[in-house]
Order: structure tokens, then sequence, then C-alpha cells
């Protein structure tokens, strides 16, 4: 019996459990999650995640094609001893979206090569995604959406090597990734009508490609129970407004569940709620990095305080980063230069995650990391800024002189939430 197998039975045999899905190529957050697996029953793996526009056959914004993302992620989790078995890859709207200007044919051919490629490195949840018009079109209906996705899972069938399982991921009702471009209202719930017609179109759509078995192997679908995030606010998860969808699959023959995006700075309760409502595959990125940058920002404070003779400005080269090109930020925030300036640094978009990995930013970074590693830090003082770090240390559960070990905890503090909300924590 495999993890799904276990979250699926759950819906039926409570309590509910479910899977934190990470979204994150960041260095610092993949390894906090491979780090966190120690935290697990030793039955319980961690899920990881790359997006089509993230990591693709071209590259991808990482520049990391689905080969090298997984050897990456593989060879991260043999250095802090977590076995291949424990660490899920899964493929985040894999479809035609990175070509969608293209001409349909086109666009579906390079959907194609990706899907392959995707199940050839070693991913094993696959989350296909055909919900975009293709150029010239000026909308899909479900029934070419259910066509395109039967026809990249049965590239993926091809694809398959012997004595692997895939699992799959249909639906796209979500909203934008990263977070919504401005402060707009809650997003609309997903109609339950809806569920039965895109289940319906994807049911005869596979068994007219011959996909009987790959069928059996639907995982979930994405919908949208109205949780959402933008620059300042988030639109908390409501249980009495998400209730007809939360019955809706009660009806469907086949057991599935609910995956959930978009669930960044949820409370650990809404979380929990998530999953008790059948949203057991729990999305999360920003909410990750935005600890990076809460810890990170916090040791340049003690930086200052120590009053080092080279320190990092690690700010500073950030904000000129930044402003040299704005392309990652500026349409997500709008509103007066100081708006923005104060958005762009604590914005929980966290736009400032696609910056990290610029030269001049990871040479701040090293360099902050070296001043406060070379200086005794007051327990005071460190717990001036980083509170529930402190405790650690002096509960003996952290190095005092570790600040990259600091860092990580500060990100596995938000996976815990998810852990407990998930029932991860709990052996099977």
């Amino acid at each position: 019996m495999t993890y799904w197998d276990l979250v699926l039975a759950s819906r039926q045999y409570p309590p509910a459990r479910g899977i934190v899905s990470v979204c994150s190529a960041h260095p610092f957050v993949i390894g906090a999650t491979l780090s966190f697996v120690h935290r697990l029953p030793r039955s319980i793996p961690v899920l990881i995640e790359s997006t089509s526009n993230q990591v693709n056959p071209e590259g991808g914004y990482t520049g990391m094609t689905p080969k090298t993302f997984a050897v990456y992620i593989r060879r991260r989790a043999k250095q802090v001893g977590v076995p291949r078995a424990r660490v899920y890859l899964g493929g985040d709207h894999l479809g035609p979206l990175p070509w969608a200007h293209l001409p349909p044919e086109q666009a579906m051919a390079r959907a194609e090569t990706l899907v392959a490629a995707y199940v050839r490195a070693g991913y094993t949840k696959i989350h296909l995604d055909c919900s975009m018009p293709l150029g010239g079109e000026t909308r899909v209906d479900v029934e070419l959406v259910a066509a395109r996705t039967a026809a990249l899972a049965r590239v993926a069938e091809a694809a398959r090597p012997v004595g692997v399982t895939l699992r799959y991921v249909i639906g796209s009702e979500v909203p934008p990734a990263g977070g919504a471009k401005a402060e707009e209202g809650p997003p609309p719930i997903t109609r339950p009508e809806q569920v039965h017609e895109t289940l319906t179109a994807m049911q005869a759509a596979f068994a007219r490609a011959g996909l009987h078995d790959a069928w059996q192997r639907v995982l979930a679908l994405v919908v949208q129970p109205g949780v959402e995030f933008g620059a300042e606010t988030v639109h908390v998860y409501q249980p009495g407004a998400a209730r007809a969808l939360t019955e809706a699959l009660a009806t469907w023959p086949q057991p599935l569940v609910y995956e959930a995006h978009s669930t960044d700075y949820q409370p650990r309760a809404a979380l929990r709620g998530l999953v008790d409502d059948g949203f057991a595959i729990l999305k999360v990125g920003p909410a990750l990095t935005f600890a990076f940058r809460e810890a990170v920002f916090a040791l340049e404070a003690i930086e200052r305080e120590l009053g080092v003779p080279e320190p990092s400005r690690l700010r500073e080269v950030l904000e000129q980063v930044m402003l040299d090109d704005p392309r990652h930020w500026q349409r997500y925030y709008p509103g007066s230069e100081e708006e923005q300036r104060l958005a762009r640094a604590f914005g929980l978009s966290d736009r400032i995650r696609y910056y990290w990995l610029r030269p001049q930013v990871q040479r701040a970074l090293d360099q902050l990391f070296a001043n406060v590693r070379a200086r005794r830090i007051p327990w005071g003082l460190l717990h001036q800024y980083l509170p529930t770090i402190a405790d650690a240390v002096r509960a003996g559960q952290l190095p005092s002189d570790a600040p990259r070990a600091w860092v990580m905890a500060h990100i596995q503090a938000v996976l815990e939430d998810y852990a407990w909300a998930t029932r991860m924590l709990m052996a099977d």
C-alpha cells in the first residue's frame, strides 16, 4: 500500500489524511523539506513538485529540465540520508501552458514532449492541465480539454518505466500561480455541477483513448475551495461556503480527493479543515520562501546590532536588483512608490523569491551567514528577532553557531503546520 492508497482510504475510514505539496525550487526550501522527512513516521513521504513553467525540456525559468531537477532532488535527499522511496516527485500544470501562444497542434506537440520528459525523469504524480486556449482559440470547452488531457495521459503511459505506477491529477480551476495580482475578493468556489461535468468528460475521454487502467489511477481533481492570497490579504477557508463542493465527490463512484492550490498563509485550523473536507493535497510555495526571507532579514537585523566591519547589506542589494529588473514583481504590486517598496520586501506574494539566486544576492547572503556565524550571538539578541529559534537553541535542539540551520528550522515551522493539518505526523 502506498501513501496515496492510505490517503484515499482515509476518506472512507477517518480520520482524513493528506499530504503537503512543496512547490519550490529554492535550495533552502528543498533542504528544509528533505530534512523534515526525519520528523515523520518512517512510512510517510514528502512530495516536491515543479511546474511546467519552472522546469521543462527547454529549461524553464529555473534553467532545469525534468531530469536535472529530479537528479538534484535525489542528490540532496541522499546527502541528508533520505531514501528515494520517501520522496515523491510531482509535475504541476503539465500541458501546453508554456507554449499557449503557438497554434494548437504545435503547442500540444511540445506538451507531449514535456509530459514524456517528466515521466522518464521519475516523476510519479502527474497533474495534466489542458484548460487554456491555444493560439487562435477564444475558448476551450470541457470536451476538448478532456480529449487533450487524455492524449497527454496516453503519452505518459507510453513513457512510463516498467514497474512504475503513475498517479494522475486532473482539472485546473485554480488561482493564478504565486497568488493574485491585486487585492481582489474571494475567488468563486467550484460548483458541484462543474465537478461532475469535468469528471464525466474526463472519464469518457480516457475510455475513448483506451486508458481504462490509467483512469483508475486518477487520484485527485483540482478545484477552487475559496482560498487565495494577494500581496496583503489572505482569503481563509470557510467550510460552510464550500459545503456543496465538499459533498460533491460523495456521489462519484470512484474514490478521489481534491487538490487545493495557493493554500499559503492559511491558519493551521483552516488547513486541517481543508483536509477533513476532502482537500487532501495542499499546495504551498510562497509561504515557504516567505519564511526563508523572514529568517534572513532577521539575521541581517542581528548583523546590524553586532556592528560587523564588513556588513552584507543584503536588503540593499536585493532592493537594487529588484529595481533593476522589475518584471517579476511590477504587475503584482500596484500603488505608490512607498507601497511598492514595502511590498517588494514583505508582500505575501513573495515576488522577491525570483531574485535570491542572482549572483550579487548570493554573495551578500554568504557574507551575512559568515558574519553571523563568526560572532557570539547573545541569547537576548537572538530572541529579539528569532524567538522560537532562540528557544530551540537554549533547549539544545539547535546549535548556537549555525545560522543556516536556524533558517532551515524557521522554514520547517511552516511545514510543521501542514504536517499537523494533513496528519502526516500520524503513523499508518
